[in-house]
């Protein structure tokens, strides 16, 4: 079942044909990374579900049998992160993290997230044309991350341009995403040495001081590398998935018109289009890689010790057998348990607040323009040529 490099260029291109393919060939997949290196794809629903909740896979990369992966490398102080643990680390510092996103705090939240929708949405109002993605599905999630952890404005516009490099790098360029992580290294080490000396009312503040607090809560205690990795997590992850998710959904609404006719006249079914906007086009094709930490059987087919392994979200979000109908966007849509925000223990703790965001910003921004509509055709826009992110370039609209 080796598939060769241009299953990964087809997917590219045209990712939920390339998965209707290839779940009707088989539930996994032997396929060669650019990199050369072979991991295991899989693309089922029922076997994606399962795997994501299976401890017998690690997400921690000493699980990686030698020579079979290589990641992309960053320092210590930015890879001691959740994406990279297993318990019981990743039991304590979940913990730790997930006051931040409780109920409560994201409810009050919901009032400050929509007054910065209109004010960027005033600032868009003038020239009756903008690129969304620039203009408004990125400063909203990045301002409300920032805000959330106490990033300091001046600093955010650069902290954009880091990530834009992490998220897609470019292989002519390796110098630049050298420089992002160099960047962003000395940014949050400066960034915590401000916030110890004068703490604020935000997480990262919160944080620092269970880091600095000799007991901690409930015992529990960050090390230096892990609250620096945090802190970009939270940010990375924070900025990342909540602009595609907008921007994406924006796009489906623009090339659905029913869909976008029956949203404008209920608006009430925001909170489940969120949920079909991220089933149908989610910001995450793929769930961060594992490695078993032992043989294991997927799909009826054995994965040995230590090889990559890597779950289609996007490809098990379309699965026929789950859901009906699953290239057709339906704001309506009663089938749940998409997987595009994770399931099992590394569920994004995120979710709430990226959910609560995207629908703030697709109710202001379909009230505040009505005649909202693609500026170019849409064959000519562009996705990241990336599997790893699915989002776009830009997002030219006219209003």
């Amino acid at each position: 079942m080796t598939a060769p490099d241009p299953t990964l260029k087809a997917l590219i291109a045209d990712p939920y044909g390339g998965y209707t393919r290839l779940r009707a060939a088989a539930p996994v997949h032997r396929v060669v990374g650019p990199d050369g290196l072979p991991f295991w794809l899989v693309t089922r629903y029922p076997d994606v579900r399962q795997a994501l909740a299976d401890p017998r896979l690690a997400l921690d990369k000493a699980h990686a049998a030698p020579g079979n992966y290589r990641g992309f490398a960053l320092p210590p102080a930015l890879d001691a992160n959740l994406l990279n643990m297993d318990p019981p680390d990743h039991t304590r510092i979940r913990r730790l993290v997930s006051r931040a996103f409780t109920p409560r705090r994201i409810a009050a939240l919901r009032a400050p997230i929509e007054k910065l929708a209109e004010q960027l949405l005033d600032a868009m109002a003038p020239s009756g044309r903008a690129d969304l993605l620039a203009a408004y599905a990125g400063p909203l999630p990045i301002t409300v991350i920032c805000d959330l952890l106490g990033v300091p404005e001046d600093d955010r516009h650069d902290f954009r341009a880091w990530t834009d490099s992490l998220i897609t790098p470019d292989p002519e360029r390796p110098e630049a995403t050298r420089a992002a992580v160099k960047a962003m290294l000395g940014f949050f080490g400066g960034l915590i040495e401000r916030k110890r000396a004068e703490p604020g009312d935000d997480l990262l503040s919160d944080l620092i001081a269970a880091r600095d607090d000799q007991e901690g809560e409930g015992g529990d205690r960050l090390s230096e590398d892990e609250l620096t990795s945090l802190a970009f997590l939270i940010l990375f992850a924070g900025y990342e998935n909540t602009v595609h998710l907008i921007a994406n959904a924006v796009l489906a609404l623009l090339t659905h018109p029913e869909q976008l006719a029956a949203l404008r006249a209920e608006p009430e079914l925001i909170e489940d289009a969120v949920e079909e906007f991220a089933r149908f086009d989610g910001p995450a094709p793929l769930a961060i890689r594992r490695f078993p930490r032992e043989d294991v059987t997927i799909g009826g087919v054995t994965v040995p010790a230590g090889e990559t392994v890597l779950l289609a979200l996007g490809s098990a979000n379309r699965d026929p057998e789950q859901f009906t109908d699953p290239d057709r966007l339906d704001l309506r849509r009663r089938e749940s348990g998409h997987l595009a925000l994770g399931h099992g223990i590394h569920y994004c703790l995120g979710a709430p607040l990226a959910r609560m965001e995207t629908a703030v910003a697709l109710t202001a921004l379909l009230r505040r323009f009505p005649a909202l509509a693609l500026d170019v055709p849409v064959e000519r826009l562009r996705h990241r040529p990336t599997l790893r992110a699915r989002g776009l370039l830009e997002l030219p609209v006219r209003f």
